[in-house]
């Protein structure tokens, strides 16, 4: 008696569960991705005090700047625009405390000069406050109101 089990029935599942898979994956993929990444300017003016200009295009953010008063950096590197599409990307000043880009635009926190940052769609966070999402405005960040203590690594 025959089986029915050919050859050909299994290229036939199998072509069937590839291309399921590949549409899945595709899928998932568009979905995490389709509102871009956390795109950062890292600037600093003739004196080298620093500022970061934040933007994510795909949550209509645009220009939010964050001043780091009585601060210097050199400014061999300077400006310099990072997109946070994928992990570990180095920073020209300041460190990332932590970051998750599973879904982007996703979330990213630093450190700069005693300032906790963290950048989340709903809201930026500075300080361990929210601080609701304004494009173009400018926020001056001075020694004054920085945290007391970050954590180290």
């Amino acid at each position: 008696m025959n089986s029915g089990f050919t050859l050909k029935s299994f290229a036939v599942c199998f072509a069937v569960v590839v291309v399921f898979y590949l549409g899945v994956f595709h899928g998932i993929e568009h979905w995490r991705q389709k509102k871009g990444p956390w795109e950062v300017s890292f600037t600093a003016d003739a004196q080298g005090q620093p500022a970061v200009v934040a933007s994510q295009p795909g949550l209509k953010i645009s220009n939010v700047t964050l001043v780091f008063l009585e601060e210097q950096v050199p400014q061999t590197n300077l400006p310099q625009r990072i997109r946070f599409d994928r992990p570990l990307k180095p920073v020209p000043f300041g460190r990332k405390l932590y970051e998750d880009l599973t879904v982007l635009p996703g979330v990213v926190t630093f450190d700069f000069f005693g300032h906790e940052i963290e950048l989340l769609p709903r809201v930026l966070i500075i300080n361990r406050r929210e601080i609701p999402w304004q494009s173009g405005r400018t926020l001056e960040l001075s020694a004054t109101n920085k945290l007391l203590l970050l954590p180290t690594r």
